[in-house]
């Protein structure tokens, strides 16, 4: 089998944006690397993208979005269940990949973190078939209708299953995209697009430009032509986006930087309350925004623990 990054070369897909259904050529020379945590060699190197790319992939998804936002909601489930099949099919490339560019152990990248992202797609299909997009309330109907154009900013340390979460419902709903992955893991996003565009989804509806938060990022919040942006990461970014949102005042979805706390009650079991939340915190090595690293306990049982 071939690793993930040869899978990639040889399609020609990892130096490659994916805009209006075509891999097309960035139109600047920047360059960002994939570095594996693991030996911390450089594995990859990849385009960055900048306001021209940004331009182009938006005029790409406002395009489609006439077209797509009409389309009904057997359609898109239909398109849905193709894009799960084909992201089924590529899972031990897309485990291989989040190995090599995040750092997930291989295990945990084949149970938790592949199979999650692929059940963003199923649930998005589920509830698409049964939402009930226009509601009576007496002689008034309240109908639901897509936003638009959405940026979508997905964060390095789970990003297959930050982009189907936030894809799949935007694709569900009619909406078109915009992805940006993180620049410190861009590469699932890449296999993810070869899934859309085998599933057969319309040119434009999904498109996908890498590149770094302070220029790609800051475009795509700032474009007068996206409707919508959702941002899963650093309370920096998130501030950052928002400020440069305002001006055209579309809507800011935000999942910022934070960790949980796990809270031991007085009458838990010790033993098995303590051990399991260790276990918690670093599954993912470690690396999730819920990952219950600060633990909160009685007072008076703070010695046991201990």
């Amino acid at each position: 089998m071939m690793t993930p990054l040869e899978h990639l070369s040889r399609n020609g897909h990892l130096d490659k944006f994916f805009i209006d259904g075509q891999w097309v050529e960035p139109s600047g020379t920047a360059k960002g690397v994939v570095v594996n945590p693991s030996t911390e060699e450089v594995v990859a190197r990849f385009p960055l993208g900048n306001s021209l790319d940004v331009d182009v992939a938006v005029a790409a998804a406002r395009h489609a979005f006439a077209a797509w936002s009409r389309t009904t909601p057997e359609y898109r489930a239909g398109l849905l269940d193709r894009l799960q099949v084909m992201l089924e099919a590529r899972g031990e490339l897309m485990a291989q990949c989040l190995t090599v560019e995040m750092g997930a152990a291989i295990g945990y990248a084949r149970s938790a973190q592949v199979p999650l992202a692929i059940q963003h797609v199923k649930a998005a299909r589920d509830v698409l078939t049964a939402f009930p997009f226009v509601k009576q309330r007496g002689q008034t109907a309240i109908t639901h209708e897509p936003i638009g154009v959405c940026a979508l900013i997905t964060p390095w340390n789970w990003p297959l299953y930050q982009i189907t979460a936030k894809v799949s419902p935007a694709l569900a709903a009619g909406c078109t995209v915009v992805l940006k992955p993180s620049e410190l893991s861009p590469l699932n996003a890449l296999l993810f697009a070869e899934a859309i565009e085998e599933a057969g989804f319309p040119a434009g509806v999904f498109n996908l430009v890498q590149g770094d938060g302070a220029c790609v990022g800051a475009s795509l919040a700032s474009h007068p032509n996206v409707d919508m942006i959702s941002i899963t990461g650093s309370t920096r970014a998130g501030i950052a986006v928002a400020q440069a949102a305002a001006p055209t005042i579309k809507r800011v979805a935000q999942e910022l930087g934070g960790k949980s706390p796990n809270v031991i009650l007085p009458d838990a079991d010790l033993d098995r309350a303590v051990s399991l939340g260790i276990a918690a915190a670093f599954r993912n090595l470690g690396q999730s925004c819920s990952a219950p690293t600060r633990m909160i306990v009685p007072r008076e049982r703070l010695s046991e623990i201990e």
